[in-house]
């Protein structure tokens, strides 16, 4: 079996990821899978796009099904394994939430104005938890999941290493965070890569910084890269 790597920038050092963070908490439980593999940025200033291509280029000589998460993200799925088997046979990344459409100037997969209004929920896809833990706060269903889609929210993107490479498909550095699932979804759609939402129960920390400087900028920078 092909190792399941997952990819984490952090600002915490190795020890308090392990302990102290949603994923790195989450991953001990699974200490004894020997396909479970993790790649991670620890004490980490450089942005997601710059890391996670770093953890391509590295996979080119160690092949993996790359799961690219954020530290904030409870993993609760006993069977996530096979969640991301199954996922992965059906399409060439998989997400937890995304749009069927994508329409111009879209700030993010679920809004469709920089005014963040919520697209139709008849484009919306999958589910994600919210809280600290589990029972988590919130559980958000936005749509089926296993659908095809044109956007996924980069909490959790999952592709083989080997699709990645062969596609050319990367992260632009110059996102270093927000904007960087966008940019990469839409790179993806580019390069003819199928993307789609699956089932796989995670609890998210947060829930975004919509409407920051950073973000903000980053909208402007996206928008420029695409002309609208």
């Amino acid at each position: 079996m092909k190792p399941i790597r997952f990819v984490c920038g952090t600002r915490r050092n190795p020890q308090e990821f392990s302990n102290e963070t949603a994923l790195g908490r989450s991953l001990k439980l699974y200490n004894h899978l020997q396909h479970a593999q993790l790649h991670l940025f620890d004490q980490n200033a450089r942005g997601l796009s710059t890391i996670y291509n770093e953890a391509i280029d590295y996979a080119a000589h160690h092949p993996a099904i790359l799961v690219f998460a954020h530290d904030d993200v409870w993993l609760q799925d006993f069977f996530w394994t096979e969640r991301v088997l199954e996922g992965l046979a059906r399409f060439d990344v998989i997400g937890l939430a995304g749009n069927t459409r994508r329409v111009p100037r879209q700030p993010s997969w679920a809004f469709v104005s920089p005014e963040f209004k919520w697209d139709e929920p008849r484009f919306l896809s999958g589910t994600v938890g919210h809280g600290k833990g589990f029972p988590c706060d919130i559980v958000s269903t936005f749509g089926p999941s296993g659908v095809e889609v044109k956007l996924l929210d980069g909490l959790m993107l999952i592709a083989d290493s080997a699709k990645l490479i062969e596609a050319g498909l990367r992260f632009d550095d110059q996102f270093a965070f927000h904007f960087y699932d966008m940019d990469f979804c839409r790179q993806a759609e580019l390069k003819g890569v199928r993307m789609g939402t699956w089932p796989l129960s995670v609890v998210h920390e947060s829930g975004g910084a919509f409407g920051s400087g950073g973000w903000r900028e980053g909208y402007e920078r996206y928008l420029r890269k695409y002309g609208e």
